[in-house]
């Protein structure tokens, strides 16, 4: 035959959807672009197996057929009709152009006598559903269309065969003069129902536009539908057996080895490109959410149920087999489809068992998951003591200075001494504890991470860092080195979490630590002849109670709050059963933490925050206070050592001592409030304490409001330790 004239420029509808499918499924696997059918494939419609418009059977002249007996009349009409039930149009009976994707219809000789155009127009259903069942079978034979559909014209085309031979069988009887209008309509009867439904299936696919799983709800409704037709429920059972291979095949390698082999993208199960170690740079854990998520239409309404779990297993082995490990499902078994869901159910019970087994295994013994949480508590929570004494101690200095001219590698290099010199020496996953110091204060991060799952996590995530110079102080925090798998449950989301509390706390004890200086200051205090004055005092129990409030509020937190839920997350994780309740555990011991901790409420937040200000600034105003004392005192000592012991000064140490005098004066006149003003100082003790209790009263109200709506007893326990411990807090 000659070839075809060139493929036109302009796409028809099926070429368009090749050409979106095409490129669709060669973005998504574009190391292996999927094969394509060469151009002539499409370009010579002969191969199709349809009608030809516009062509004839013969070009010998058609005798009219009004004009015969009707014995000729139906000996011509039975031969039209065999040749019209296999595609080819026939002399009186020709098809008509198809518009869209509408039935086929065709055209009767007007003439024909109306007992035999009868007869014809019940046998031509099984020719228009002929024609919608071959175009099918050939349109979803292209690549672009999916291993499913693929299985599904395979299986519609072994059906096709024996129809084409019984139209065989049939044309042999016409030839020996054994076959009749009557005869044809008898035989054709129960070919006639299959064809109906075959042809109803490949429109539905059609309409659909179904590919993969969706193919296959669709075959697995019908042939439930079917219930009560024995023989059109076996016909469907047959058609969703053959099409359900290739697709049971992707599934059995995702849930016994943890492998995606999807070129078409017909699973229920999607792979996206991620990189594991990116997690370190994101607050949330997007690998495990992102890495593998499913396609809802493509789910077989049939493993509907079954589909998180499925999601799950193979996400587990595949977690193993990232770290290098093979591995095999050992109670592996074909599967195969069937109207009894429960076969499913079992397969994938068992799958999913032994995914959860292998994964949990792995990361609890071999990569040691309690321990790297044990480790991480230590510091982050604050429990390894004698670690934050010398640590505290050795970067005092260092942390009072703006954040941006402190030197990182002078802080760890003091971080590592300090867990040389502590008993966080013996931990074996001290090498992972580094420094962060943070764009933000603690109020700002505390927000941010508070927004992660809200709509307001752009704005929050986009805003600016605060514009006031952070101290090392405010900008200090530990960060933790997770590698792969362990970064599925410690994740960066959970590491800010962490940080948030760890941040809340060593801010607390810093507080303490100030306070305490201030006591040491005012030991020295004591020798001044000003010990007794009424400001003083109220100055020392002032002090003690700002001490005694930060030092319940740490113990709270510590043993009230964290110990408890910590002795809970470990029982928990003896008992989870798979990842899943792992990283459930372990997110709800972090958010009670964060809330009994007062930290997912603004409000207390805020009241907090205020009641460690008046803290901070109360030891500054303090510790200038006591410097000014000392200053003044040491002026008096060398005067009169000068004066006394060693006799009338020279003119030389008269001109020492004057330049002395003139410094430590230009000094004390910054303090002039302090040692001149008594009256205006007491004044600032009294602001100072009535600030401190209003706030703590406000605290106390708050939490005893929040603690009785929302149920939260924990919080009670603070009112208790103040109100009972504390009778001056009330």
């Amino acid at each position: 035959a000659a070839c075809a004239c060139p493929h036109s420029a302009s796409l028809g509808p099926l070429e368009l959807t090749r050409k979106i499918l095409r490129d669709k499924q060669n973005k998504k696997n574009s190391g292996q672009p999927i094969p394509v059918f060469p151009s002539w494939v499409y370009e010579r419609p002969a191969l199709i197996g349809d009608f030809l418009i516009g062509t004839s059977l013969s070009t010998d002249t058609t005798v009219p057929i009004g004009t015969l007996p009707l014995a000729s009349q139906e000996s011509m009409i039975v031969e039209d009709l065999l040749y019209v039930l296999i595609g080819v149009d026939g002399r009186y009976i020709t098809a008509q152009a198809l518009v869209g994707r509408q039935n086929r219809a065709f055209s009767l000789d007007p003439n024909l006598d109306l007992s035999i155009k009868e007869l014809v127009t019940r046998i031509l259903p099984v020719a228009a559903s002929y024609s919608a069942v071959t175009r099918f079978i050939e349109e979803k034979s292209s690549f672009e269309y999916g291993q499913v559909n693929h299985a599904l014209a395979a299986a519609m085309r072994t059906l096709i065969k024996e129809y084409m031979i019984l139209i065989t069988q049939l044309e042999h009887l016409q030839r020996q003069g054994l076959l009749s209008l009557q005869k044809l309509w008898f035989y054709i009867q129960p070919t006639m129902r299959t064809l109906e439904i075959l042809a109803s299936l490949a429109t539905s696919v059609d309409k659909g536009e179904c590919m993969g799983g969706s193919t296959l709800s669709l075959l697995h409704d019908k042939t439930f539908n079917y219930t009560g037709d024995s023989q059109a429920q076996e016909l469907c059972l047959y058609l969703t057996k053959a099409a359900s291979v290739p697709y049971f095949e992707i599934l059995e390698k995702w849930i016994y080895r943890g492998i995606i082999n999807d070129p078409y993208s017909e699973f229920m199960v999607e792979e996206h490109e991620l990189q594991k170690e990116k997690i370190q740079e994101d607050y949330n854990d997007k690998y495990w959410d992102q890495r593998y998520t499913v396609v809802q239409q493509q789910i077989p309404s049939f493993l509907q149920k079954m589909a998180d779990k499925i999601l799950s297993t193979g996400k587990y082995l595949n977690v193993v087999r990232e770290c290098g490990r093979d591995v095999t499902c050992p109670v592996a078994k074909e599967v195969i489809y069937t109207l009894k869901e429960r076969a499913y159910v079992e397969q994938i019970e068992k799958a999913y068992n032994y995914a959860s087994k292998v994964l949990l295994d792995f990361l609890m013994e071999e990569k040691e998951l309690v321990a790297h949480l044990r480790s991480i508590k230590h510091y982050f929570l604050m429990d390894q003591g004698d670690f934050f004494v010398h640590f505290m101690d050795l970067t005092e200095e260092e942390l009072k200075k703006p954040v941006d001219d402190i030197i990182t590698t002078r802080l760890e290099a003091l971080l590592e001494l300090a867990l040389r010199m502590s008993t966080a020496n013996t931990d074996p996953f001290k090498d992972d504890l580094k420094i962060d110091l943070m764009p933000h204060d603690l109020i700002t991060q505390l927000l941010r991470v508070l927004a992660i799952e809200t709509k307001q996590e752009k704005a929050i995530i986009s805003a600016e860092p605060t514009e006031l110079t952070l101290s090392g102080l405010e900008a200090f925090s530990f960060d933790y080195i997770v590698k792969w798998p362990l970064s599925l449950i410690i994740n960066r989301k959970a590491l800010t979490r962490y940080q948030m509390l760890f941040r809340h706390m060593f801010y607390c004890k810093h507080v303490e630590r100030q306070l305490c200086n201030v006591w040491i200051s005012n030991k020295t205090a004591k020798q001044f002849s000003l010990h007794s004055a009424k400001w003083f005092a109220g100055a020392f129990t002032l002090r003690q109670r700002m001490l005694n409030f930060v030092q319940n509020i740490q113990y709270y937190m510590m043993f009230e709050v964290m110990e408890p839920t910590w002795h809970i997350l470990e029982k928990n994780l003896k008992l989870a059963s798979n990842i899943d309740d792992v990283l459930s555990h372990h997110t709800s011991f972090l958010d009670n933490c964060l809330k009994d901790c007062m930290l997912t409420n603004p409000e207390l937040l805020k009241i907090f925050s205020k009641l460690m200000s008046v803290c901070v600034m109360f030891t500054n105003c303090m510790q200038r206070f006591t410097q000014s004392m000392k200053l003044d005192s040491e002026m008096e000592r060398l005067t009169l050592e000068h004066g006394t012991m060693l006799g009338p000064p020279t003119e030389e140490e008269r001109a020492e001592e004057a330049a002395k005098k003139k410094l430590t004066n230009k000094l004390l006149a910054e303090h002039a409030d302090s040692l001149h003003l008594t009256s205006g100082f007491e004044a600032t003790i009294n602001k100072f304490d009535s600030n401190f209790s209003t706030h703590l009263l406000d605290l106390l109200d708050k939490l005893s409001v929040y603690s009785t709506n929302d149920c939260e007893h924990s919080m009670l326990n603070i009112i208790y330790r103040f109100s009972s411990g504390n009778a001056h807090y009330s």
